[in-house]
């Protein structure tokens, strides 16, 4: 038997900030998507890493845990996690029930997301 993935995650290295696109549905399937990523991200060690979850139409708490988790490695090295939307209702829906949603820096802006290391 063969799985489709419902969530596609991407990344794209620049010179100061590392970018992770994640689109789809996001569950534990994708956890083999995600941390092929937090490891290409850890390996760049931009000072900025830019997570956009504008087009994720579905988040559970094995993405959520993957954020927290990334948060605090971010925090311990002084680097910055920037997580880009909108925010789809389901996904803010998820911080906010959580009670995370205070622990990130989200923006709308991709150019203010790039720039973050720049505050």
């Amino acid at each position: 038997m063969q799985w489709e993935s419902r969530a596609t995650v991407k990344v794209t290295c620049h010179e100061r900030v590392f970018e992770i696109t994640v689109r789809g549905e996001v569950d534990y399937e994708e956890n083999d998507l995600w941390q092929a990523a937090w490891a290409e991200a850890e390996d760049a060690a931009r000072p900025v890493t830019v997570v956009d979850l504008s087009e994720v139409t579905f988040a559970d708490s094995g993405l959520l845990n993957a954020l927290l988790d990334a948060w605090r490695r971010h925090r311990a090295a002084d680097r910055e996690l920037v997580l880009l939307g909108p925010l789809r209702p389901s996904v803010e829906r998820l911080f906010t029930l959580t009670g995370t949603r205070d622990h990130f820096t989200i923006t709308d802006s991709r150019a203010r997301a790039m720039r973050a290391d720049e505050r």
